[in-house]
This record gives C-alpha cells, structure tokens and sequence, in this order.
C-alpha cells in the first residue's frame, strides 16, 4: 500500500468524521467523547519489529531483522526483504478492518475471517492481483496490516494467499 494511498484514506476517514461531529447537533451530556487514540490502545505497545519470529519470516520468504516504516506517524510498520518479495507489517490505532473498507481506495476488498478475527483481504486501488496484497485484522481495537508484495508482477504467485497465510499463522497473537 503506498503512501499516498494510506494519506489519503486517512484524510477521508477524518473528514468524514468531522463532518458526523458537526453535523451531530451536539449533546446535552458532559461525557467525555471517547477519542480515536483510546481505542486502538491495545496496539500501544505493539511492536510491528519484534512480532513475527524467524521461522515465521523463514516461512513467508524473507529474513531480518526488518527495517522500521515510520513515512506515516499514524501507521508504523516494519519491513522485511526476501529473493522475490517484501513483507510488511503495519499497525494502526486510529482504524478498523470496516473503517478501512468505507474509507479506502481499494481495487478489491474481500471479508475473511482470520484466526478468529474480522479481517480482510485487499488489493489497492491501481496495483495489480499479482503484484501485492494486504490482509487486514482488527486487533487490540486497532488493525494490523499484513502487507506482501512481489518485486516483480508474477515473482509471487498468490500474494493474497501468502499475506493470508503470514495472518492464519500469527494472528492469534495479536492483542485482543
């Protein structure tokens, strides 16, 4: 998923946000509003560097240690390299496997459930099936995103099936 691409879901969840704020009429209670960043807690401590071992890097095709992804403060990740591939795994606080799905630029975006978990399946919008694929998981009221992508169109045969695999493998892991 590029960078552009993930600036601009952004953008759009939070102005659509905003836009329910003021078009709320406003409350009569003095309950504090819980905020975006109160609920992905979960991932707080999460380490995007520190969760997959080396077995499950040796398995999905690619070795550490990862190179920290820090281009969007509000989605960090940790990437690693293999022969035909990268994989990259991403945490954001802020959304959810749904949030993403209304407020996303996807060619595709396919429901599955992965360990248990609502997750999904996606293509960004422009990239090619054959290329790249994320699968989403909601997690510690957040989201990780497992991300693979080839180094050429076609090095990976299913990039849907290997970031699905990555997410089966370890998800049950992932904070609650």
């Amino acid at each position: 998923m590029s960078v552009l691409s993930r600036t601009v879901i952004v953008a759009i969840a939070g102005c659509g946000l905003l836009g329910m704020t003021a078009c709320g009429g406003g409350s009569a209670s003095n309950e504090p509003v819980p905020t975006s960043k109160a609920v992905g807690s979960g991932l707080a401590s999460f380490d995007t560097c520190a969760f997959l071992g080396e077995e499950e890097l040796s398995a999905a095709g690619v070795s550490g240690p990862g190179k920290p992804e820090t281009q969007l403060s509000f989605e960090p990740g940790c990437a690693y390299e293999g022969a035909d591939r990268f994989v990259t795994l991403y945490k954001n606080q802020e959304q959810t496997v749904d949030s993403y799905r209304t407020g996303g630029n996807w060619t595709k975006y396919e429901p599955v459930t992965v360990a248990g978990r609502n997750a999904a399946r996606a293509i960004e919008a422009g990239g090619q099936e054959d290329l790249g694929c994320t699968v989403l998981v909601d997690a510690g009221g957040g989201v990780v995103l497992y991300d693979v992508q080839g180094i050429m169109a076609g090095k990976v045969a299913d990039p849907c099936a290997e970031a699905e695999k990555i997410a089966n493998q370890t998800a049950s892991r992932l904070p609650k």
